[in-house]
């Protein structure tokens, strides 16, 4: 009998060893309420894709310490070895077997004693029980009727709230209702990849995100150099941008002249080619404004000498970082 639990426990760390050695990434799973016949469910759905590992976390621990001559960056998995756990190893997209893993669930009772993990609530409505039933639904303090040869719950009712225990009282109504609240199933909680163990959560994040918060970076970083005069990389093209303006700014108030600088006093001596390009653009935007504006924009500008700076925003067309 010693020879066999040894064999067996040998036969243990060598399998963990070996998958150890072929997968680089690892789910470490909460197996706390999985029956047999749904874990013996996991299996068959993953197979192919991951290999689930279970064991005593005390030779799951002494393997892995075994293996770490080997790999010293499994080292970073012992502090998560507690509780009911397993390992889920595997080649593929961490983020897709963890989304195959949790909607492997299955329904179960309300047991008493054990602890929410919602709020269960009791909905109005016929419950199927017969009238001799009502002692037991006051006794929870559930308002009931009569209706139809059958107990009725006139309104909705807060059984036990989330990280409570289930009394029996509960327990024992919900049974009589057929209702099972709770579902259960692997719980991801910590994620092991080529050294470095994470939360989960960070499988949900996207190329897109990481690239919207890196760009949320750059601008940050450009508009703190242009506050403080202190120069970065990300500011540098906003300082051609205000150079340039800088520029169009003087030739238009002085002699001085060149190519770009040449078209926008053109067009500030020429009143009709201003409005011609001034309705061009408002008949090219989605929410125009009525053509009479576009006279008047010219009287203003006629008035008012339009700031070079904006005319020639709209004429280069800067957008960085938009």
């Amino acid at each position: 009998m010693a020879d066999k639990r040894a064999q067996r426990r040998d036969g243990y760390f060598d399998r963990i060893k070996l998958l150890l050695d072929k997968y680089p990434k690892i789910l470490i799973v909460g197996a706390d309420n999985v029956g047999s016949h749904h874990m013996q469910t996991i299996r068959q759905t993953l197979r192919g894709k991951a290999v689930l590992l279970m064991g005593k976390n005390t030779m799951m621990r002494k393997a892995i310490k075994e293996h770490l001559e080997k790999n010293r960056q499994l080292e970073a998995i012992l502090p998560y070895v507690k509780g009911n756990v397993g390992f889920l190893f595997t080649n593929l997209d961490l983020g897709t077997i963890r989304n195959a893993v949790v909607d492997i669930k299955v329904p179960a009772v309300a047991r008493a004693g054990s602890i929410s993990p919602i709020d269960v609530i009791l909905p109005a409505g016929p419950t199927g029980l017969d009238p001799g039933q009502t002692s037991f639904m006051q006794a929870l303090n559930i308002a009931t009727k009569i209706n139809k040869g059958q107990v009725e719950v006139i309104s909705d009712v807060s059984l036990v709230k989330k990280g409570d225990k289930v009394g029996p009282s509960e327990a024992t109504l919900l049974q009589k209702l057929n209702i099972k609240p709770f579902t259960y199933g692997l719980i991801p909680t910590q994620v092991y990849e080529d050294g470095f163990v994470y939360l989960p959560s960070v499988l949900d994040v996207t190329d897109e995100d990481i690239l919207a918060k890196f760009l949320e970076g750059v601008q940050k970083l450009a508009a703190l150099s242009l506050w403080t005069g202190i120069p970065s990389l990300p500011a540098v093209p906003h300082y051609f941008a205000n150079a340039y303006r800088n520029l169009i700014a003087v030739s238009v108030a002085t002699d001085y002249t060149f190519e770009r600088a040449r078209e926008i006093k053109e067009l500030l001596e020429n009143p009709e080619a201003l409005a011609a390009l001034a309705s061009a653009q408002t008949s090219a935007a989605p929410a125009a404004a009525p053509t009479s504006a576009a006279p008047a924009a010219v009287k203003e500008e006629k008035k008012k000498e339009p700031e070079p700076v904006e005319e020639e925003e709209e004429d280069m067309g800067f957008g960085l970082f938009d």
